[in-house]
């Protein structure tokens, strides 16, 4: 049997301990998150955990990375908000389902691996971004609701309190380690803390203050939408941004904890398997979802490397919510705050602070723009898409200023210009401007041995110049051109005129015996 899941690839050395805590540690930061996510789209607080242990689990097993995690995320909950509003969950349910056959089409298309073109400077804002984000998420359990529905920051003892066990937790998670590594110490900061605010009966916030968690197994449902035309056009366009935005997300989450653990995820295969876990929620009560980044980054800092710590993940939310659902609801939220506090933390990428008087201005302007863009709009895909397409109208623009040329004329009179650098639309008007037509000889010889046609730019500046020497009554020929420019010339030889010089085949002599 060809073995294709970690978990059981016996080869592999796991520490199955350290799975197993890791894999509770993040089952229990679970849950504030997909609580909150839920809420903040508009839907019952349930539809975030079943969709937390449906992504999770499926996306452990069938996933490209071992150790990431997914669930039910804030970028997800955002585009569905309006949906949610004007048409209500049921059609939550048919544009998850839709999405994930999109991320699927994706995957099996090979499309992921155009991941890879997200440079350096997007990857720092984007992390940066989102390690504020994640921060400024943990505010809201600063907060409380009055009889009106009117959120208050919390004042007094209550703030104090709830400052002391952050505090505490962070305290144990950046000590523990220094004395210990028996324990995840995330896991154990929040038994520590819980502990604590139990055993000395501390009033401040709970999970179960939150949203109630008891409920049981996800139930198959089929979404009641009328199957129309109508209503694909009302789906399609949210469909198609969950599914980017999800594949965005995890495969920058991919890359980064690639980075992490020196190892190598498959992209297309992790959209698959986001796709089937986005169609079940779509057919058991979930609000789809995508990689968590901080849970990500909770479960690889515990030390997880297998599928092992995500499915007790998953497998554990679900256990809390049939069975341990009145213990769980007790937990402070001061020790989840304070844990993802320090998920926030880690994500920064505070290395990248150097960068400002080292890096290029155009990549720090970059950096900072996608940083601001994924804190201001939440918008991952939007963030990550602006700053690809910043970094290449920079490249585009450096290129375009790369473009020279040697000139001479040899013995007979001919003037040769040797080229250098690329020929596409950023550099044509640079590349007409090194010909002086007027006063070139007859002939006229472009050489392209350093240099290439890149696109129909470039080949509409060479039809143009052979124009303007004709008209001079002079023979323009191009020469060295490699074999895939002559290609691009072949194909468009319908709208331009070029002369192109064969260039000889050279015969190496070798010495047989």
């Amino acid at each position: 049997m060809r073995l294709t899941l970690r978990l059981f690839d016996f080869t592999q050395k796991v520490n199955y301990k350290t799975e197993v805590l890791s894999g509770l540690t993040v089952a229990l930061a679970l849950i504030p998150e997909a609580l909150a996510f839920a809420i903040v789209a508009g839907l019952s607080p349930m539809i975030g955990l079943y969709a937390a242990f449906i992504m999770g689990f499926i996306t452990s097993v069938f996933g490209g990375r071992p150790g990431m995690i997914a669930g039910a995320t804030g970028a997800v909950a955002v585009v569905l908000t309006s949906l949610v509003k004007d048409y209500g969950p049921e059609y939550v349910f048919a544009t998850v389902i839709l999405a994930g056959l999109l991320q699927i089409a994706i995957g099996v298309f090979r499309l992921g691996k155009f991941i890879r073109l997200v440079p350096q400077p997007v990857m720092y804002g984007f992390v940066n971004g989102l390690g504020v984000v994640i921060f400024l998420a943990q505010l809201t359990h600063f907060k409380t609701t009055d009889s009106l529905g009117v959120q208050h920051w919390i004042a007094g003892t209550p703030l104090w309190v709830m400052l002391g066990l952050v505090m505490l937790t962070l305290l144990i998670i950046i000590w523990l380690p220094r004395f210990t590594k028996a324990i995840p110490s995330s896991l154990a900061a929040i038994l520590i803390v819980s502990g604590i605010v139990l055993g000395f009966g501390i009033e401040t916030k709970t999970v179960g203050d939150v949203a109630s968690i008891q409920a049981g197994f996800p139930p198959l449902h089929i979404p009641q939408v009328p199957l129309q035309w109508k209503t694909l056009i009302i789906i399609f366009p949210y469909s198609l941004v969950v599914a980017c935005v999800g594949l965005t997300e995890s495969l920058l989450t991919l890359n980064l904890i690639d980075e992490v653990t020196q190892t190598r995820g498959r992209g297309n295969k992790e959209c698959v398997a986001q796709g089937l876990a986005n169609i079940t929620c779509g057919f058991f009560y979930g609000m789809g979802g995508c990689t968590l980044v901080g849970q990500s980054i909770i479960n690889i800092s515990a030390g997880a490397r297998a599928r092992l710590s995500g499915i007790v993940a998953s497998v554990m939310l679900l256990v809390f919510i049939v069975f341990f659902a009145n213990i769980v609801e007790k937990l402070p939220i001061a020790a989840l705050t304070g844990v993802m506090f320090m998920v926030a933390a880690t994500t920064f990428a505070w290395a990248s602070l150097k960068a400002f008087g080292r890096m290029p201005l155009a990549d720090v302007l970059t950096m900072v723009i996608v940083a601001v863009i994924t804190i201001v709009l939440r918008n991952l895909a939007l963030a990550v898409l602006i700053g690809v397409i910043i970094s290449a109208l920079v490249f585009a623009w450096e290129s375009a200023k790369r473009i020279h040329a040697k000139k001479y004329r040899d013995e007979q009179g001919v003037q040769h210009y040797e080229l250098y650098g690329p020929l596409f639309f950023g550099s044509v008007t640079a590349f007409a401007g090194i010909f002086d037509v007027s006063t070139d000889p007859a002939e006229v010889v472009i050489d392209f041995k350093e240099s290439r046609v890149a696109d129909m730019s470039g080949i509409d500046a060479l039809d143009k110049l052979t124009e303007r020497y004709q008209k001079a009554g002079k023979k323009l020929h191009l020469k060295h051109l490699s074999p895939d420019c002559r290609q691009l010339l072949k194909n468009a030889e319908k709208i331009v005129e070029v002369n192109i010089i064969e260039d000889p085949s050279y015969q190496i002599a070798v010495d047989t015996k």
